[in-house]
């Protein structure tokens, strides 16, 4: 067992974000890649273990200051062993200051069969702060014909703006799992699930609905997906029988958004495609 911290500090100096604090500890390092020079500042967050086994704990916080930008995400897909009773547990901070944006849009968790994973994303945005991030969550290791048929999951998420709780949502999986999975009125038989969250830098969220609905109807065969908005807020989701074809649909809204919303290029930053 092991425990983890990752404490990212950015603030904007004389026009230009820059690292302002930073605080890391085993098994989790922080690496700052040289971003294109149209694309924010980047950090990219790596579990040097290659995976959580039961009993890890991860802390992750990021903070921005004030009109600071970054693209926060993880070197590689976030593997949960197999457990015999001890729980993985992940607590993420993400803190985003007035005028600031925060892109968080780490590759996706993949839950190995019997995995106990607990995970907690707590979101604080000031009222002008612009957000766009979300996650990929994976059962089993479909590649070798390995499926989520037991095991623990809880996976809560809370988002406040400007003080007040815009979204909270949280997912508890225990007991007969795969019957859950399988249930049409549940999971469908998918082999993963993705959330993309939204709050657009001084605009109504409402104006990308549309689009977003859009290249969702776009995805390739056996991908469902909704979009809505609530408490200011664009929440898509996603259903998938495949797990790189739900990454696939993720990437595409996350690059539209990226682009319509945030004023960034309309492509995920090279690290996406390590």
């Amino acid at each position: 067992m092991t425990r983890g911290v990752a404490e990212i500090g950015f603030a904007c100096r004389e026009g230009a974000t820059r690292l302002a604090s930073l605080y890391q500890t085993d098994p989790l390092r922080v690496l700052f890649p040289l971003a294109e020079p149209d694309e924010p500042t980047q950090a990219v967050i790596v579990t040097t273990s290659g995976g959580l086994v039961a009993g890890d704990r991860i802390d992750v916080a990021v903070r921005l200051g004030d009109r600071a930008a970054a693209h926060v995400t993880a070197s590689a897909a976030e593997k949960i062993y197999r457990s015999l009773g001890a729980t993985t547990e992940i607590a993420q901070s993400l803190t985003v200051g007035a005028g600031a944006t925060l892109e968080f849009l780490p590759p996706e968790t993949i839950l190995f069969e019997g995995a106990r994973l607990r995970r907690k994303t707590v979101i604080d945005l000031a009222a002008s702060a612009g957000f766009l991030g979300g996650e990929i969550v994976v059962f089993g290791r479909r590649a070798r014909g390995e499926r989520l048929t037991r095991g623990f999951l809880h996976d809560a998420w809370e988002v406040r703006h400007g003080g007040r709780l815009a979204w909270g949502d949280a997912l508890h999986l225990e007991g007969d799992i795969a019957k859950t999975i399988d249930d049409p009125a549940c999971f469908d038989s998918a082999a993963g699930f993705a959330t993309l969250i939204l709050s657009p830098l001084g605009r109504k969220p409402r104006k990308f609905i549309d689009c977003a609905r859009h290249t969702q109807a776009a995805a390739a065969a056996g991908v469902r997906g909704g979009v809505t908005v609530l408490g200011g807020l664009l929440v898509a989701r996603w259903l998938a029988d495949d797990a790189m074809a739900l990454r696939r649909a993720f990437a595409d809204l996350a690059c539209h958004l990226r682009s319509e919303a945030m004023g960034l290029p309309r492509r995920m930053p090279r690290i996406w495609h390590v």
